[in-house]
C-alpha cells in the first residue's frame, strides 16, 4: 500500500528542473499534427515523479538528461487524442484507470547535457515494429537505449514492449485513478 504522500501529483522538474519537458500533444508536432491538450507542464504522481527523478540523476552521473515527451493525461485529453485518431491499436480508448492518466507512466527519451536528443530507435510515436523493444538497433541506437533503460529500470520502471520510449512506474496497480489539471502545477 502506497504512502498517501505519494499518491498525489507533483511537476516533475519541482524534483529536477534539468529534466527536459516537451510535451508534443501540447503541439502540433506529434503523429496527429493537431493540438490534444492545452497544457505545458509534465506532472505524475508524486511517487512516480521520486523515481524519476532517481533515473534522472542515474543518468546525469553519466553526462546526459531526461527529455519528457508525455507525462500524465487527462481522461479529456485521451478522449480528445482518440477522437483524432480512433484506432485502439495504437491509441488507448480513454479509461481512467489507464497509465497515463493514472499519472504512472512517461514517454521519454535521452538527450545530451544541452538537449540534443541521443540517437534511439525510432522518432517518438513510430508505430512500426522497430519501435519495439525487441527491435535491431544500430550500436549507437544500443548504447544510449542501454543508457536509458538501464537508468529507468534501476529507479523502478517497467517499459512497455512495443514502444522503447514507454516507462512505467513498477507500482503502477497500487494506484488509484486520480484527475489533475497541470496548469495547477
Amino acid at each position: 500500500m502506497l504512502s498517501p504522500a505519494l499518491t498525489g501529483f507533483t511537476n516533475v522538474q519541482t524534483l529536477d528542473p534539468e529534466i527536459h519537458v516537451d510535451l508534443r500533444y501540447a503541439t502540433t508536432n506529434n503523429f496527429t499534427k493537431q493540438v490534444v491538450y492545452d497544457f505545458t507542464t509534465a506532472i505524475v504522481r508524486t511517487g512516480t515523479a521520486q523515481k524519476l527523478a532517481q533515473a534522472s540523476a542515474l543518468v546525469k552521473a553519466q553526462g546526459y538528461r531526461l527529455k519528457i515527451w508525455d507525462a500524465y493525461r487527462p481522461v479529456s485529453a485521451q478522449e480528445r487524442l482518440f477522437e483524432v485518431y480512433p484506432d485502439p491499436e495504437f491509441v488507448a480508448k480513454p479509461n481512467p484507470n489507464f497509465s497515463h492518466q493514472k499519472g504512472v507512466t512517461l514517454d521519454l527519451t535521452l538527450t545530451e547535457a544541452d538537449g540534443t536528443e541521443c540517437p534511439m530507435p525510432t522518432p517518438f510515436d513510430d508505430f512500426t515494429a522497430l519501435a519495439h523493444r525487441d527491435a535491431p538497433r544500430t550500436a549507437v541506437q544500443d548504447h544510449y537505449y542501454q543508457i536509458l533503460d538501464q537508468a529507468m529500470h534501476q529507479a523502478g520502471f517497467v517499459g512497455y514492449e512495443n514502444e522503447w520510449w514507454d516507462y512505467r512506474d513498477s507500482q503502477m496497480d497500487d494506484y488509484q485513478p486520480l484527475s489533475a489539471d497541470p496548469n495547477d502545477y
